[in-house]
């Protein structure tokens, strides 16, 4: 289903990359300060979130995205 599950914390830096790329060359902005701000808190809101919770069995991480409904379990 997932298939970054084991990579999930190289997909923040992947996607400033990619919307760097975009805003600094398809749009032609200026790397100024303010624009890197925007391109990370982009990066930062559509980045996967990963929960850590207790159960019996041990320590699990849970890996939730903004736009998908489901979530996956990470060991």
């Amino acid at each position: 289903m997932m298939k970054f599950t084991k990579y999930y914390f190289l997909i923040f830096p992947i996607l400033i990359v990619i919307i760097g790329s975009i805003m600094y060359k398809l749009l032609g902005y200026e790397p100024t300060t303010l624009t890197i701000l925007i391109n990370i808190g982009l990066a930062f809101i559509l980045s996967p979130r990963v929960k850590k919770f207790e159960t019996q069995t041990g320590v699990q991480e849970q890996v939730t995205w903004l736009f998908f409904k489901k979530t996956k379990q990470v060991s």
